[in-house]
């Protein structure tokens, strides 16, 4: 059997997939909540699509 040693006290948060888990959950909320599915508009809504374009575009010229 092969022991793994934890790194840094034992407690390694991936700040990446700790974003991804929570958008997840908002998405299965929103899903949970609508009478029908969600259309694609409302999806990118709860991603909150239209902010991350708006962000990695940066300040107009």
């Amino acid at each position: 059997m092969r022991r793994v040693t934890p790194l840094r006290g034992g407690t390694v948060q991936d700040h990446v997939a700790l974003a991804e888990i929570e958008l997840c959950g908002e998405l299965i909320i929103a899903a949970s909540a609508a009478k029908d599915r969600l259309s694609l508009e409302s999806i990118d809504e709860v991603l909150r699509v239209a902010e991350a374009r708006t962000e990695s575009a940066g300040p107009p010229s």
